[in-house]
């Protein structure tokens, strides 16, 4: 007989158990290295693709208000739970390239980054990468607890956003949000209503473990009670709960409403309405919501469940709101846009551009693509991976998971081929955001430039890799034989001399003492 599962908590209604408060422990107490190491995946939903998709519709949205002659007060852009920031400077980096290109009298704009771990606001605000965009006034930084918090205070420009201060309807990014905070559990079964307990227990002695380590040992069982009507005291929760009532049977389903409670917070802030963009795992449609068993919980370092994008789409429409949602089956990822405006049937340029860049081929559709390139990429041409490359609007993780293939490719290239290889590679590097990953995504840019001949732009891409990682040996030994190919003698023997002196043991050392300058 096994032994006997150590309980770690007894059954509690499903929104109040232990599980939130882990997960929420988890991204505090882990900050930045649960992305920096892959613990979490987030390339799917912050990938430049993703950004520029974002910012075409925020664009578009830009345009319809200054259409309406709303274009002097300031559009905010909040995104709840920035994690790593890769996200906002993806958008940014589109918005911006879209804004310089149009010749429209556009309201003004800043993106706000916002989470609870007080590590990943400083890395905001300490971040190179945005400093320029601090300086414009287009980004800025707040703790937001999305459902407690009330006030948006901005770090940046000292000011504090309450109920109604806002002018313009506030834009709301929310990436793999939705899947990680408190919902209600509920069975639907004859026509009735039952409410969802669960219970964890631990395959092993808890004792000792991390958030991550004990997630992974959970074991989970649940019980149901009848439901006595109205359960909520919002009305318009009951209503969508009674028209589940009306359709499911034999059916668990999570009912968002911590995440109801968090729209309506976000709604006060603005005199003008909200207009929310989320891209998660999950489903609008009812068909897919139907028959759903007991729930698994999907660990990745932390957990996450499948969003009721229904349930969100259901409270804004009964406000007088307008739902976007994709018009075709997604297998992994949904991107839903929500308009809580009085007129938002009227911001025909936003639904033009949903319908563009989500419906008519949108992230999902790309990540299918994507991972069909990553089981060929053994037999794919140059000319196929540049094409995917610039279909995902040069996405650094992509470029790097390419990068095996690239190398094969770039020993045999025609002078178009190499152009083509290079333009992308600058192309990918303005788009990268680090948030010091192990991958040296500029060494080996300059390695590959060095491959294709292009010595001098080699030598400023070992000078970025130097700048975030430090001297090695394999880049000194680099940024030497750039400037022997280039015949600046001088350079060539100091940094030699310097090779010598800080790595005397790197035996590639030999090969750079070895060349005769005066040979070539």
């Amino acid at each position: 007989m096994g032994n006997a599962p150590f309980e770690i908590e007894s059954a509690k209604p499903f929104s109040e158990s232990l599980i939130w408060q882990l997960n929420q422990d988890f991204y505090k107490n882990k900050g930045m290295d649960i992305w920096r190491y892959g613990e979490v995946p987030h390339n799917i939903t912050s990938s430049s693709m993703v950004g520029k998709t974002y910012a075409e519709i925020i664009f578009a949205f830009l345009k319809d208000l200054a259409a309406k002659g709303q274009n002097k007060s300031t559009v905010y852009i909040l995104e709840l739970g920035a994690g790593h920031g890769r996200l906002a400077f993806h958008v940014l980096k589109h918005l911006e390239q879209l804004s310089e290109k149009v010749d429209l009298d556009l309201p003004p704009y800043c993106y706000v980054l916002s989470d609870i771990a007080e590590e990943n606001l400083t890395f905001f605000e300490e971040h190179p990468q945005f400093k320029s965009y601090h300086k414009k006034g287009l980004v800025d930084v707040s703790y937001f607890d999305a459902i407690e918090s009330q006030v948006l205070d901005l770090r940046y420009a000292n000011k504090k956003i309450a109920s109604n201060d806002l002018e313009q309807p506030i834009l709301v990014l929310a990436n793999y949000f939705f899947d990680s905070i408190p919902n209600d559990l509920f069975h639907f079964k004859d026509q009735a209503i039952s409410t969802c307990s669960i219970q964890l227990d631990s395959k092993v002695d808890p004792v000792g473990l991390d958030e991550a380590s004990l997630l992974k040992q959970l074991e989970t069982s649940y019980s149901k009670t009848l439901m006595e009507a109205p359960y909520y005291r919002n009305e318009v929760y009951n209503d969508i709960l009674e028209d589940y009532r009306k359709v499911f049977d034999n059916t668990y389903l999570f009912f968002p409403h911590k995440g109801l409670q968090c729209l309506h917070n976000l709604q006060t802030l603005s005199k003008k309405g909200l207009m929310i963009i989320s891209m998660d795992k999950g489903s609008h449609d009812l068909r897919s919501l139907k028959n759903q068993k007991e729930p698994d919980m999907v660990t990745h370092g932390s957990f996450s469940f499948l969003v009721n994008y229904h349930a969100l789409g259901s409270y804004c429409t009964k406000q007088g709101g307008l739902a976007h949602f994709p018009i075709s089956a997604n297998n992994a990822i949904e991107v839903a846009c929500l308009l809580f405006l009085e007129d938002g049937e009227t911001f025909t340029q936003t639904t033009q551009a949903y319908q563009r860049y989500v419906n008519d081929y949108g992230p999902d559709d790309f990540n299918r693509l994507k991972l069909f390139s990553y089981r060929h990429v053994a037999r794919m041409s140059l000319e196929e991976i540049i094409g995917l490359l610039r279909l995902g609007a040069y996405d650094s993780t992509l470029f790097i998971n390419f990068l095996p293939r690239l190398k094969q490719l770039s020993k045999r290239v025609s002078f178009d081929q190499r152009t083509d290889l290079a333009n992308v590679m600058y192309a990918t590097w303005n788009m990268y955001y680090t948030f010091n990953e192990p991958k040296d995504l500029a060494f080996e840019i300059g390695g590959l430039l060095y491959q294709l001949g292009y010595f001098a732009p080699a030598l400023d891409y070992f000078q970025y890799s130097i700048e975030r990682y430090g001297h090695t040996a394999d880049g000194y030994y680099n940024r030497a034989l750039c400037h022997y190919q280039l015949r600046e003698d001088e350079q060539f023997k100091e940094l030699v001399k310097e090779a010598n002196a800080l790595f005397p043991t790197f035996e590639a050392l030999e090969h750079l003492n070895a060349l005769d300058m005066e040979a070539k």
